[in-house]
């Protein structure tokens, strides 16, 4: 439970810490979205890395998914995703009833306008792991009522 804590407080002070810096430097909110979501990025890699090291191999892009949702969701969230749902041609839709770096924040539309924010490093989680797992994709991240959040995962073919 402590480091749960830990968690949460940390990813507070790094996206206040981007947006503090990029105020003295009056840089637009993209720039903040983008690094923040850089950091995600790196840090999926080195999970996705360190969890898969003894598993078996995946068999195709919806297994990867659920491995995403149940086991690397757990790892990370402690809970797993509520709904993953699919259209069987590369897009996948990841819902969070509970979403726990929302659930800090009040439950009403006042904070809407800043869940981005909170969001966007976990967007690069998803994508930096899927990434290591051999899937290049598009991650985005859409809130209607706090604290749940859909993730929509649209994978690239090459």
């Amino acid at each position: 439970m402590a480091d749960e804590a830990l968690f949460l407080l940390l990813h507070n002070e790094m996206v206040s810490g981007v947006y503090k810096s990029a105020e003295q430097g009056e840089v637009e909110n993209g720039r903040c979205i983008t690094k923040l979501e850089n950091m995600g990025f790196r840090v999926g890699q080195g999970l996705i890395e360190r969890f898969t090291k003894d598993t078996a191999r995946f068999k195709d892009e919806l297994d990867i998914m659920k491995f995403i949702c149940k086991d690397f969701w757990t790892t990370v969230f402690k809970k797993q995703i509520d709904n993953l749902r699919t259209n069987h041609q590369g897009i996948y839709v990841l819902q969070d009833n509970k979403f726990r770096l929302l659930t800090q924040m009040s439950a009403g539309k006042q904070y809407l306008e800043h869940a981005s924010k909170y969001l966007a490093f976990t967007c690069g989680l998803i994508r930096g792991g899927l990434s290591n797992l051999g899937i290049k994709s598009i991650v985005t991240a859409e809130v209607s009522s706090m604290p749940a959040c859909k993730f929509q995962v649209m994978i690239q073919k090459s």
